[in-house]
């Protein structure tokens, strides 16, 4: 399966790869050695919760792997402004409101409101794709429909 994803995205799963293998791995096994030593094993909460936690470690280890190994870095250096592409940024105004948003579009991982990036598998990414600045769209929300012309399409 391919995992599409901007540079930084591949870059910040590689680091976070490598901070668990490097960092936090060592430290779980240690605290398992650690429970060990107390004794008796089944009535040992200490030892239950490291080995709980190494579990979902080496879940998220995989899990990574898995995404960095399917990764499709998207070169934008093609990108020529005139559609809505994976990667790119665009601005859209509310025809009802009047209000400006900024979205990026990016992969799964990468996703974050907060940042206005959104998942290139959001509803409203699936909206924008392939449309052009002036192009008028109506977009589905939990609220109803809204319509929205896109303003602006930049990196």
């Amino acid at each position: 399966m391919k995992y599409p994803m901007t540079q930084n995205g591949y870059t910040a799963l590689q680091e976070e790869l490598r901070y668990l293998k490097a960092e936090v791995r060592p430290k779980v096994i240690q605290d398992i050695a650690e429970a060990r030593a107390h004794g008796d094993l089944s009535e040992n909460a200490e030892y239950d919760a490291a080995r709980e936690k190494q579990s979902m470690l080496e879940g998220r280890i995989r899990e990574l792997e898995v995404k960095i190994a399917g990764a499709q870095v998207i070169d934008q250096s093609q990108f020529d402004g005139s559609k809505v592409i994976f990667g790119v940024t665009v601005t859209i105004l509310d025809a009802d409101s009047g209000e400006k948003q900024t979205w990026t579009l990016v992969g799964e991982d990468e996703a974050d409101l907060k940042k206005s990036k959104i998942s290139i598998s959001s509803p409203l990414a699936r909206a924008l794709v392939g449309k052009s600045v002036g192009d008028q769209l109506e977009i589905r929300t939990p609220k109803g429909v809204k319509e929205c012309e896109i303003v602006e399409i930049s990196i």
